[in-house]
């Protein structure tokens, strides 16, 4: 059963407001998103919440379950990015973000890397004045302001080029970005990975962020306001990549392992907040001073930050950064100063 997972792009394309459609029919619209994220296995799902998916996108369990299909992965050297919520080539990812968490940094940093790798990259403008955009624009090869404009560039680029496309949520509720990726379909073109942000923050209170995703990277406030870089969140940021046929074994053991250590930190963080470190039980200290240290390791200096950060950007590769934080989870670094491991590349 671990082969099946949802036609997410089927769902974009059929449901054009998934969110209401789910709720009209009696399904939990986070169910939805973590069937198509993968997170909830599609193996694990009721029959009756697929049944009525297939309903709404008025196809047939066939069409919308997807058996043996590989998923790609985008490594894009970012630890918590490759670890937590890999990148599926040639899905759709939603950020979900307040204003101000770092979100738009990620996406010029992820347009900087893979551009070099030989990425076509375009950024649809969005619409009405919003700040903080220069780096993106800076960074991505292909500026268009319309959707018309977007799917002709792309056309000529041709279905041969690996090709990352970024837009605002305006352009998601009007319909254009589905209408532009059932187009790109018709006339063959599958290399298209596109990222979907919203430059309001409203998105952060949906119940289902863009419609059907593959990956979902969810930015956390209390990350940001400590300013542990990317603010990326590992406990509730996922990917249909990590769904067990698509990826292998040391992955999806150590990222199981880390989720767990992590998870146990922050419940121990809010305990040490109130009544200090002195006050937790002797099992637990450990526990709590390794999951300090993991969170440190998952900061990382990115290129298109270095006049500000005044560090070096780092890329760490996958096989390195599982290495890493193994050695972490099984105590190697505990005679480490927390500060020796903030903000590196590799141990």
């Amino acid at each position: 059963m671990d082969d099946l997972r949802l036609n997410v792009s089927l769902l974009r394309r059929k449901v054009s407001n998934l969110t209401s459609a789910a709720k009209q029919v009696g399904l939990r619209p986070a169910t939805v998103s973590n069937l198509c994220t993968g997170k909830i296995p599609v193996g694990r799902a009721e029959v009756r919440t697929l049944v009525a998916l297939a309903s709404l996108a008025d196809c047939s369990l066939d069409e919308l379950i997807i058996r043996g299909e590989k998923i790609d992965m985008i490594e894009t050297k970012i630890k918590t990015l490759d670890l937590f919520a890999p990148l599926a080539k040639g899905g759709t990812v939603g950020l979900v973000a307040r204003p101000g968490m770092g979100q738009l940094v990620v996406l010029a940093e992820l347009l900087y890397r893979l551009r070099n790798d030989g990425y076509k990259t375009i950024f649809l403008m969005p619409n009405g004045n919003h700040q903080g955009l220069d780096e993106i624009v800076e960074n991505a090869e292909i500026i268009t302001k319309t959707i018309n404009e977007t799917y002709e560039q792309i056309a000529n680029i041709g279905a041969n080029e690996d090709i990352l496309f970024v837009a605002d949520k305006t352009h998601v509720v009007t319909g254009d970005i589905y209408d532009l990726q059932e187009k790109l379909l018709g006339i063959g073109i599958h290399s298209v990975t596109t990222f979907l942000v919203d430059l309001t923050g409203d998105v952060v209170d949906e119940d289902l962020p863009y419609g059907p995703l593959e990956t979902l990277w969810q930015f956390d406030a209390d990350l940001s306001a400590r300013h542990r870089y990317p603010a990326v969140n590992p406990l509730t940021s996922t990917s249909s990549v990590l769904e067990g046929a698509h990826i292998d074994q040391e992955h999806f053991t150590t990222q199981q392992k880390a989720l767990k250590l992590l998870r146990r930190y922050r419940e121990l963080r809010s305990l040490v907040n109130v009544r200090g470190i002195d006050k937790l039980p002797t099992s637990q200290v450990s526990t709590y001073l390794r999951g300090e240290r993991l969170e440190a390791y998952l900061t990382q200096p990115f290129y298109v930050a270095e006049p500000f950060t005044k560090k070096p950007g780092v890329s760490v590769s996958l096989q390195d950064t599982l290495k890493d934080v193994n050695e972490i989870i099984n105590g190697a670094l505990d005679s480490k100063e927390v500060s020796e491991i903030d903000f590196i590349g590799s141990l």
